[in-house]
């Protein structure tokens, strides 16, 4: 008996939303396994997240993102493995895996958990977040095997724990063409670290930044940092930015260790998809902006003369 945790990569390590769901999946009460797709070096620190087992899907063609060919081998290693539950990050991948991890089952999926319990055989107490975070919602799920996305942004991570790094086995696991038929890669004009939803630090661009043209200051500090660059509903709706760079309740949502919001006001929407950032730094000529009263810490100035002397301090202090 185990819980199947889907361990999605950050570089050489796991992603931080994936390490928070890791320490969900450990507080299910089973030895937690955690599932990795892609090639990479073994990540480290798994042990440190409660993790039992480890293991590697590897199969023919299976390169790169496929949501339908990882939700069956999730289903085969779970049926392999005598899974209890499956859990997910509420990541992009995160969730659309599960969701055909539930359509393939024809099993009920629980988006956006903060806790989860057992509570008889086949029978789970949650409470999960409604409403783009604005409600809590105690429920009861009842299925042979929960499937799990957790809510990360709410729960953050746990305190690390001792003990030796697990085996990593490989597991391989029946795909028919169907399930190849979708698939996406990293282009060769596209990074290949972390994604706007697993980024330990992320800059954020809205209104205040001018134009496309203002955000190449931003996309240098993210670069200095090792983050990425995120944006405003505005700016996507203007044409500046792609959409996959949103952040907010109909983008992306958030959970770095610092989010660096540059001339965004922080309107209702754009604060539920970063709330769960561990510090909040806003930089804006408005000091009655919203996201001034939900900030860490709070410039008031003009960005366009911040960001020149803060990557420049960067620059220094890394050299």
């Amino acid at each position: 008996m185990t819980v199947l945790c889907l361990a999605e990569r950050d570089g050489s390590g796991i992603a931080a939303s994936s390490a928070a769901a890791l320490g969900f999946a450990r507080s299910l009460g089973a030895p937690v396994t955690a599932v990795l797709f892609g090639a990479g070096p073994e990540p480290s620190g798994l042990a440190a997240r409660g993790v039992a087992a480890a293991c590697r899907v590897r199969a023919p063609g299976l390169a790169g993102y496929a949501p339908a060919a990882w939700a069956r081998s999730l289903w085969q290693l779970a049926l392999a493995r005598g899974a209890v539950a499956v859990v997910a990050a509420a990541t992009d991948r995160g969730a659309e895996v599960l969701a055909h991890l539930g359509a393939i089952t024809t099993l009920p999926v629980a988006a956006n958990c903060v806790s989860a319990s057992g509570h008889g055989p086949g029978t789970w107490r949650l409470v999960r977040q409604r409403w783009a975070g604005s409600v809590l919602e105690d429920a009861i799920l009842e299925a042979p095997v929960a499937l799990l996305t957790v809510a990360v942004d709410a729960i953050g991570e746990d305190e690390p724990l001792p003990g030796p790094e697990p085996d990593v086995g490989d597991f391989v696991p029946e795909l028919t063409e169907p399930d190849l038929l979708v698939r996406a890669s990293e282009s060769a004009g596209q990074s290949s670290g972390a994604s706007l939803a697993t980024a330990r630090v992320v800059v954020g661009g809205g209104r205040g930044v001018g134009g496309p043209e203002g955000f190449a200051a931003l996309e240098e500090l993210a670069a200095l940092l090792g983050g990425v660059v995120g944006v405003s509903r505005v700016v996507t709706s203007a044409g500046w930015r792609p959409h996959r760079q949103q952040v907010g309740q109909t983008g992306t949502k958030i959970a770095p260790e610092v989010y660096l919001a540059c001339g965004i006001s922080g309107a209702i929407q754009h604060m539920a998809g970063c709330q769960g950032a561990r510090h909040i730094i806003a930089i804006n000529t408005d000091e009655g902006a919203p996201i001034i009263g939900r900030a860490d810490y709070a410039v008031i100035a003009d960005l366009h003369a911040v960001l020149p002397a803060l990557i420049a301090a960067v620059r220094n202090a890394a050299s």
